[in-house]
C-alpha cells in the first residue's frame, strides 16, 4: 500500500482564510497583519489586557532513537482532538530551524494528517523571523568588531569575545573560522566562530521576552566580551540593544496559522532543546492561554532536555504551570532503547520491549514525583505494534499510576486522538498540579543547580565541572550570576551525556566542559559532551531530495 508524503498530504488541503481560523479566537481583521491568504502576525494590543484562562498542555517525550517518537504530530493531533470534544483549542509551536529541514529531519510541522499548514511556508523562510534574529545577532557582532577597529574605548580583550556570528544553517565549515585579514583597513585579525541562529542567545532572549520592552532590556545585559580586567562587557555597552530591537520589532508578534482541520497555530520562536531552552516563544504561549480554553504545547527532544527546560527555565520566568503533561512514546522506540537494531523493530519482541521501558518510566516518574504534575503516556501507534507489546506499556504505566492512551493521529487526524484527549481533559480539569515544584532552588550555587538536575532529572550521581568550568563557575559566582537557572546543553539520544547509554542508565557523572551567561536570556549554558553550538549536514542532507517545479510546488520536504 503506497502511502502520501507529509507534504503530498498538507497539499491536498485547501488552507482556510487566516481571517477565518483568527475569528476562532476571538479575533478581527484588525487584529491580524497578514501574510498571504493562509498566516498573519497577531497584533499585541488583541491580548495584551485579557487574563489568561486557558489550560496548559505540555507535550514532550523518551529519549529520541532513529525509530521516531512523533511529539509534534501527537501535539497537533491531540488539539484538533480537543476541539472535536468541544474544547476551544489552541497549540503553540516552535518554529523549524533551515538547519534540520535541509540536513536530517526534513520538514517539521508535524507529520500524517495531523500537520500544521502551509506545511512549505512554515519549514522555509516562513514570516522572516529567524533572518531577522540573525541580523540582531550579527549586528551586534558587526558593532563589536567595529568598535575594537575605532580605537577599543571599553578596552575589549580580543582574546575573551564570547559573541559569535550565526547563520541558520549547518554549516560545520564555521564552526572556527579567522577574520579581520587583509591589512589595517579590514578590521582587527582574531578567531571567530558562528553558532547556528537557534543557538544565538538573541533567539533564547526573544523567546524569554514578554514584550519589546523586556526584549529590549534583554538584549542589552547580554554579555559579548570581557576587558583586561576581567569584567564584562554589554550590548548596552556597545548601545546596540535600540537598532537590534528595532530588527525585531515585527518578529515579535506571534505567527497564526492552523491545522489540517482548521485548528488556531501560534507557531513563533525556535530555539534548540539539545543546545538552548526548546520551547516557543513566551509570547505565542501566553497569546494562546488568554485566547483559547485549552492550549497545547511542545517542549523540544525528550522530557530530560525539553521538559526540564520548560519547568525550570520558561515556566519559572513566565509564571506558567502545566495542568497536564503529556509523554510520547513509541514502541518501536522503546525497543530501540531495549537494544533492538532499527532494521527488526517491526518484530514483536517483549524482552526488548521490558529492557527498553525503564526510560518511559523515568521520564513519568520525572514529571510525576520530581516535579509533581499530573502526565499521561501517548503511545504514537504504528501498524506493527502487537497486542501483547501495547498491553506491557500500560501495565507497566498503570504501576506508576498514570494511564495510556494509544494515538493513531498520524492516520486519522483529530479522530484518532479522542480517546487521549478524554485522559487530557479528565487530568485538566482535576485538581492536581497544585504541588508543582522546580527540580532545584535559584538559591543555590552552580555546582549544587547542577547536581540536582543530574540526580532528580537524569538520575545519575553529580556533575563533574572540569577545571576550566570551575574556574568559570566562581566567576560567575563573583559577577553576580550564580543564582540564574541552568540550561544544559548535552546530548538528547540519553539521560546521560554519552548518546550511547540508551534505556535508563544509572551510576554515571555529567561532565560540564564550559559554563557561559546568557545573561539576557536569564540562565547559564552548561555544555556537556560534544555537544557543538554549530551541527554539520550528514552524508545525504535532506535537501538532496527537496525540488521546486516550473509551477513553484515544493517536493521532497518530508
Amino acid at each position: 500500500m503506497a502511502y502520501l508524503t507529509d507534504i503530498e498530504i498538507a497539499q491536498s488541503v485547501t488552507p482556510r482564510p487566516i481571517q477565518e481560523i483568527a475569528a476562532k479566537l476571538g479575533l478581527t481583521g484588525q487584529d491580524l497583519i497578514p501574510y498571504g491568504h493562509d498566516k498573519a502576525k497577531v497584533e499585541p494590543a488583541a491580548y495584551r489586557d485579557k487574563p489568561r484562562k486557558g489550560k496548559l498542555v505540555l507535550v514532550t517525550a523518551i529519549n529520541p532513537t532513529p525509530a521516531g517518537e512523533g511529539k509534534t504530530t501527537t501535539s497537533v493531533g491531540l488539539a484538533d482532538a480537543l476541539n472535536r470534544v468541544g474544547k476551544q483549542t489552541c497549540l503553540a509551536l516552535r518554529e523549524p530551524s533551515l538547519g534540520p529541514v535541509f540536513g536530517v529531519k526534513g520538514g517539521a510541522a508535524g507529520g500524517g494528517y495531523a500537520q500544521v499548514i502551509p506545511m512549505e511556508d512554515i519549514n522555509l523562510h516562513f514570516t522572516g523571523d529567524f533572518h531577522a534574529i540573525g541580523a540582531a545577532n550579527n549586528l551586534l557582532a558587526a558593532m563589536l568588531d567595529n568598535h575594537i577597529q575605532q580605537g577599543n574605548a571599553l578596552d575589549i580583550d580580543v582574546k575573551n569575545i564570547t559573541w559569535k556570528r550565526c547563520v541558520d544553517m549547518n554549516d560545520r565549515q564555521l564552526r572556527n573560522v579567522i577574520n579581520g585579514i587583509g591589512g589595517r583597513m579590514q578590521g582587527v585579525p582574531r578567531e571567530d566562530s558562528f553558532d547556528i541562529t537557534v543557538a544565538s542567545e538573541v533567539m533564547a532572549a526573544f523567546c524569554l521576552a514578554g514584550d519589546i520592552s523586556d526584549l529590549k532590556a534583554r538584549l542589552g545585559r547580554m554579555v559579548v566580551a570581557y576587558n583586561r580586567d576581567g569584567a564584562p562587557v554589554t550590548a548596552h555597552d556597545l548601545k546596540a540593544e535600540g537598532a537590534m530591537a528595532a530588527l525585531l520589532k515585527d518578529a515579535l508578534k506571534p505567527n497564526l496559522v492552523q491545522t489540517l482541520e482548521g485548528t488556531p497555530a501560534f507557531i513563533h520562536g525556535g530555539p534548540f532543546a539539545n543546545i538552548a531552552h526548546g520551547c516557543n516563544s513566551v509570547i505565542a504561549t501566553d497569546a494562546s492561554l488568554k485566547l483559547g480554553d485549552y492550549v497545547v504545547t511542545e517542549a523540544g527532544f525528550g522530557a530530560d532536555l525539553g521538559a526540564e527546560k520548560f519547568l525550570d527555565i520558561k515556566c519559572r520566568m513566565a509564571g506558567l504551570v502545566p495542568n497536564a503533561v503529556v509523554i510520547v512514546a513509541t514502541v518501536r522506540a522503546l525497543k530501540h532503547h531495549g537494544g533492538v537494531a532499527k532494521a527488526d523493530l517491526n518484530n514483536e519482541n517483549l524482552e526488548a520491549l521490558e529492557e527498553g521501558l525503564p526510560n518511559l518510566l523515568r521520564h513519568v516518574d520525572n514529571i510525576k514525583n520530581t516535579y509533581h504534575l499530573p502526565c499521561v503516556v501517548a503511545v504514537n501507534a504504528f501498524p506493527t505494534d502487537t497486542p501483547a507489546e501495547l498491553k506491557l506499556v500500560e501495565d507497566k504505566c498503570r504501576e506508576l499510576g498514570v494511564n495510556v492512551a494509544l494515538s493513531e493521529v498520524w492516520a486519522k487526524g483529530g479522530a484518532g486522538g479522542e480517546a487521549l484527549a478524554r485522559e487530557v481533559i479528565r487530568l485538566c480539569e482535576t485538581p492536581g498540579n497544585e504541588a508543582f515544584t522546580f527540580s532545584y532552588d535559584l538559591g543555590t550555587t552552580i555546582q549544587e543547580k547542577l547536581d540536582a538536575i543530574v540526580r532528580r532529572v537524569y538520575r545519575g550521581e553529580k556533575a563533574v565541572l572540569t577545571p576550566n568550568a570551575q574556574k568559570q563557575a566562581k566567576q560567575l559566582t563573583e559577577l553576580g550570576f550564580g543564582d540564574l537557572p541552568i540550561c544544559v546543553a548535552k546530548t538528547q539520544y540519553s539521560f546521560s551525556d554519552d548518546q550511547t547509554k540508551l534505556g535508563a542508565p544509572e551510576g554515571f557523572d555529567v561532565t560540564v566542559r564550559n559554563l557561559k551567561v546568557s545573561a539576557g536570556a536569564g540562565f547559564i549554558v552548561a555544555l556537556t559532551g560534544d555537544i557543538m553550538t554549530m551541527p554539520g549536514l550528514p552524508k545525504v542532507p535532506a535537501a538532496e531530495k527537496i525540488d521546486v517545479d516550473e509551477n513553484g510546488r515544493i517536493t521532497g520536504l518530508f
